[in-house]
């Protein structure tokens, strides 16, 4: 639950909210489902072949070296694209306090201190990881709980707030264009799920990881459900059809200013640990990478002490969060849903690759098929609907380009392995 809710969640539902309105949380009921499919098909495979290097080596054992190669780069990117809208979002949060500060210098501030605990090492990080994660929870939960004696009015806390009724005209206002829109950030908010594909294959039973995926995903969805669900109940729609996390926008409208910047700092610590561990994942992903011969030999940790990051693999990583610093420097206008969108995109397109290796890999029912093929259509109408807003677009031709760059790079490698050794 730590590695999947995050700033996904906390902030990229508010472009969710500005696209769709009230019918965001249909999509939230749609995109869990779809996610759970994914996992499933993940988790049925690691059940039958548990590999450390998950679903790329089963794009691998499906459709040869190429698919196993492609889909660890495009799933790199996918994690360098989440770092990076991590970055931003902790900066935008951050403004929240010092509004004149520009969003690059805090970014840039964000992105040192996040690559100095990378390289102290992994001592100490699952532990504070999980520790903040138990602590993102508990901020959720305990909204919700407030949230909900207010609606419930087991307190008097502002004379002047009223129930407010919500009529189906404006429920259903957005309509089928609307939802084709958000529906990408609904899928973003589940970012993380494939990463319990990569724990089940340490799992001494890894047949039980489809059953606790599938508690983990419902209590997800459970909290994503009651905590927006709520926020729309009590707060007028268009007050939360701004910049920033719906949450701070909601306790500001509620009246709770102190609990605004409680929240606040949970969001900047809980976004912040989430953050680290996915730029040490990158880091690990990139070792792995050069282990398995799909990336430079230099990446391989041989004359650093264990624990440590070899300096390629932090450079690599280092540059890939300076372009975040100056896309907020030349670009800060809707700089944060141009990088979200790129970032779920490129993950769905990861999530695409497992579902299309299961049937390949493990023999799998008809109805098991039929879950496939939903989230795929599904995922693919995501994918369509960042090409009718101007300011979804530019994600989409950064995703588009980094399929290109890697299918071209991936021809190349292919070119390569089939020539004879000498």
């Amino acid at each position: 639950m730590g590695c999947t809710i995050g700033n996904g969640f906390f902030l990229g539902s508010n472009i969710a909210l500005q696209r769709s309105g009230y019918t965001v949380l249909f999509l939230f009921v749609l995109a869990a489902v779809a996610t759970y499919f994914v996992f499933e098909a993940l988790a049925k495979m690691t059940a039958a072949h548990p590999e450390q290097g998950s679903f790329r080596t089963y794009a691998k054992m499906a459709y040869g070296r190429w698919a196993g190669f492609s889909s660890g780069w495009i799933y790199w990117s996918s994690e360098m694209l989440i770092s990076g809208s991590s970055l931003l979002a902790l900066s935008i949060f951050t403004q929240f306090w010092f509004p004149q500060l520009p969003l690059w210098i805090l970014s840039a501030i964000y992105a040192v201190l996040g690559l100095v605990i990378v390289i102290l090492g992994a001592k100490g990080l699952e532990k504070t990881e999980y520790l903040l994660a138990v602590m993102k929870v508990t901020a959720i939960v305990l909204f919700i709980l407030m949230a909900l004696a207010i609606w419930l009015g087991w307190f008097d806390w502002n004379a002047s707030w009223t129930k407010r009724t919500v009529s189906w005209k404006s429920i259903i206002k957005p309509g089928y264009l609307g939802m084709w829109q958000g529906l990408i950030y609904v899928f973003y908010a589940f970012a993380g799920i494939e990463v319990m594909g990569l724990m089940a294959s340490g799992l001494s039973e890894p047949r039980k990881a489809i059953r606790s995926g599938f508690i983990m995903l419902l209590l997800v969805a459970i909290l994503y459900l009651a905590s927006i669900g709520l926020l729309l109940l009590l707060i007028p729609l268009d007050q939360l059809q701004k910049e920033g996390s719906p949450f701070i926008l909601g306790l500001t409208s509620l009246g709770f200013h102190v609990l605004v910047h409680v929240f606040n700092a949970v969001l900047i610590i809980a976004g912040f640990s989430t953050m680290v561990a996915s730029l040490y994942g990158i880091t690990l992903m990139l070792v792995t990478l050069a282990e398995d011969g799909d990336a430079p030999k230099c990446f391989i940790n041989n004359k650093q002490p264990k624990g440590k990051i070899p300096i390629p693999v932090l450079g690599l990583t280092a540059a890939g969060l300076l372009v975040s610093i100056l896309m907020a420097l030349w670009m800060p206008k809707h700089i944060f849903e141009h990088v979200a969108t790129a970032a779920g995109l490129v993950l769905l397109y990861t999530w695409s690759f497992i579902l299309i290796s299961a049937p390949k890999v493990i023999k799998l029912s008809t109805a098991a098929k039929i879950k496939g093929i939903f989230a795929l259509v599904l995922m693919g109408i995501a994918v369509s609907g960042t090409g009718i807003v101007a300011s979804s677009r530019p994600g989409l031709w950064v995703s588009l380009l980094l399929v290109a760059v890697i299918a071209s790079v991936t021809l190349i490698m292919n070119r390569k392995w089939k020539q004879p050794s000498s």
